[in-house]
């Protein structure tokens, strides 16, 4: 049996978007990076404009990866769609990184915790496609997009559904669980050995897990935004990091 290793994991969290990169807004960023640091890990800021050999440098340098969300939406021509008119913008940059991290954590068996936009982007990556906007393609009672935002409304909460037996049962410890929500897509079909994990009630995917050996969950909601009164989104990144110090024992 492999020891764990004692040493803090470097966790890679790409940049939101490649626009807010540039102009170094990163308020919505860092709290990926507190969660990381949270769960005893160092996380490190992966920029959206390396050239492809000092990214994938960058990348093999790291135990574990966090994707983030974003307000851009994968593009359709990725999953075979045609872009649907509340489609949002792409970023190519951010697109390419993912994708690039992903083929690397694949490859290598390192753990990946995707998040929201992140949880898309996974899903696609794997050959599976999108909800390119449920208030008008999905039937549902649910209010998933985070409306007000900017006017200070407060943060949409819902239940879901967990799958029993899954990893998410338990470390919830439980078969329904209570999320926030900031999304207008979701997964439609899905990508080659994911599993769904959890759903809103209205059937809406809220959590993925990889069916593979390595440690890959995707979450549709926010828990790095949890983390100080949740104790599934705390354990969601500890579980990343405890993974994360195995691989990179075996390393």
């Amino acid at each position: 049996m492999v020891a764990e290793s004692s040493l803090r994991p470097r966790v890679g969290v790409p940049y939101r978007t490649e626009k807010e990169e540039l102009a170094a807004d990163i308020d919505r960023y860092k709290p990926y990076l507190a969660a990381v640091r949270g769960a005893d890990a160092d996380p490190v800021e992966i920029s959206l404009n390396l050239p492809p050999s000092e990214l994938k440098r960058a990348i093999a340098s790291l135990d574990a990866f966090v994707l983030p969300g974003s307000p851009a939406d994968v593009n359709p021509s990725l999953y075979g769609a045609a872009r649907h008119d509340k489609c949002g913008y792409a970023d190519a940059a951010r697109e390419r990184t993912d994708f690039s991290l992903l083929e690397h954590a694949f490859a290598f068996g390192k753990p990946v915790f995707a998040i929201c936009y992140g949880i898309q982007s996974l899903n696609v990556f794997l050959g599976g496609s999108l909800i390119q906007d449920i208030g008008s393609e999905f039937s549902t009672h649910i209010r998933h997009d985070w409306a007000g935002r900017a006017q200070g409304a407060p943060e949409p909460f819902h239940s879901a559904q967990v799958e029993q037996g899954s990893r998410l049962e338990r470390l919830a410890n439980s078969a329904g669980i209570r999320v926030n929500s900031s999304h207008h897509q979701s997964i439609a079909d899905l990508g080659r050995n994911l599993k769904v994990v959890a759903r809103a009630s209205d059937g809406v995917v809220e959590a993925v897990e990889w069916m593979g050996d390595s440690w890959v969950t995707g979450v549709q909601w926010h828990p790095e935004r949890m983390v100080e009164g949740d104790s599934l989104a705390r354990e969601l990144f500890r579980q990343l990091v405890a993974a994360a110090r195995k691989v990179s024992v075996k390393a």
